[in-house]
């Protein structure tokens, strides 16, 4: 699988060292952010530390930043006062929780067999209340049960409930589920969705976009994981039976043929383990990068050489994907890894936060116009 490079890379010189609630920043425990690349213009720092196993992100209304864990079972809370960072545990115990939403005011947390809600959360950031429970009956099997969730322009909240195996056919699994804020009306959305662990919505046309991590043990260079494109109700995307959309399995593939499914919008290559996307849809990078979709690569586990590990870009172009290119880059190193991209979560201001579960940090990447010299 080939992938472009931007012209215009460059090595970001500046690592931040903040005072973070209390933790202090400690440059050598993550990545030594000078081997990041960017394009032209754009630059990385931490922007939060001491966040263990940062996962997924989400936003509040006053602007307090959540961040949840999978192996942790902690949910924290990132306040900002000026240019410092308080992290704090909002709770803990939990089990693996990886999905956390906003919602009118309200936190929602996805553990692995239900969905608790903390209500007016951002007003109890100092005495958070007990939880509610929204819904318990998720499935309880933990193998892909780290749950991706988010609220829809339905106001409806998408769960993806993950295959419980690498390769198998499993009633109420594999599949993006959505139900409504209460835990009522629960149906399945999308099917044969293997393990998605992001989706975003396009600003304009509302469609929901998806990643989704194929199968292991084919070998190094096949199935391509997905990028995958859902703009109504009832598609199947394929697995068990298919992946990649032009790849039959090798044990379930004589059942159903991969034309009856719906190929992925955008192949993104073997193993590379996608998983948070957004459609920028910001002020402050170039026009170019308007309603475009950032990727985080969490890395490969299984494969002899390493892929992922960076954030990348594909372009869009009359809602179809036209381009997949690095942004991001120097989490791996020849086969060295000094971080795993996670999560990307888009700030008022228009920066981006990328969440590092290896490192248990949250960076910041800004866009600032080149001077050129003699301007």
């Amino acid at each position: 699988m080939s992938i472009k490079k931007p012209d215009c890379l460059f090595r970001v010189l500046t690592a931040a060292v903040l005072m973070l609630g209390g933790h202090a920043s400690i440059a050598q425990s993550g990545p030594d952010l000078a081997d990041i690349s960017l394009p032209r213009g754009f630059s990385i720092e931490v922007w939060a530390d001491g966040v263990p196993d940062a996962r997924s992100l989400a936003l509040g209304a006053k602007g307090t930043v959540f961040v949840s864990t999978r192996r942790d079972g902690r949910v924290y809370a990132i306040t900002s006062a000026g240019d410092e960072r308080s992290v704090n545990t909002l709770a803990e115990g939990l089990r693996m929780p990886n999905g956390v939403a906003f919602h009118d005011g309200d936190l929602y947390v996805a553990e692995n067999h239900r969905i608790i809600r903390f209500d007016d959360i951002e007003a109890n950031l100092d005495d958070v209340p007990e939880p509610v429970v929204v819904i318990d009956t998720l499935l309880p099997e933990r193998h892909h049960g780290w749950r991706y969730i988010d609220f829809g322009p339905d106001d409806r909240l998408y769960i993806a409930i993950g295959a419980p195996c690498n390769v198998c056919e499993y009633e109420g699994a594999a599949n993006i589920s959505r139900m409504n804020a209460d835990g009522t009306g629960m149906e399945v959305y999308a099917e044969g969705v293997r393990n998605s662990v992001g989706f975003a919505w396009h600003p304009d046309s509302g469609e929901l976009w998806f990643t989704d991590n194929g199968r292991d043990m084919l070998g190094d260079d096949l199935p391509s994981d997905e990028l995958n494109r859902a703009p109504v109700a009832g598609l199947h995307f394929g697995f068990p039976y298919c992946h990649g959309g032009d790849v039959p399995d090798p044990e379930f593939g004589d059942q159903r043929g991969c034309s009856e499914f719906e190929g992925p919008a955008q192949k993104l290559g073997p193993h590379v383990a996608p998983l948070g996307v957004i459609f920028y849809s910001g002020d402050m990078f170039p026009a170019a990068y308007r309603n475009q979709v950032l990727i985080a690569e969490h890395g490969s586990w299984n494969r002899s050489r390493k892929i992922g590990y960076r954030v990348t870009l594909v372009r869009i172009e009359d809602g179809a994907p036209v381009g997949y290119e690095v942004f991001a880059e120097g989490w791996l190193r020849g086969e060295a890894v000094s971080g795993r991209p996670v999560d990307l979560l888009q700030l008022p201001d228009g920066s981006v936060l990328l969440s590092d579960d290896q490192n248990g940090l949250v960076y910041r990447i800004a866009y600032s116009r080149p001077v050129h010299d003699g301007f």
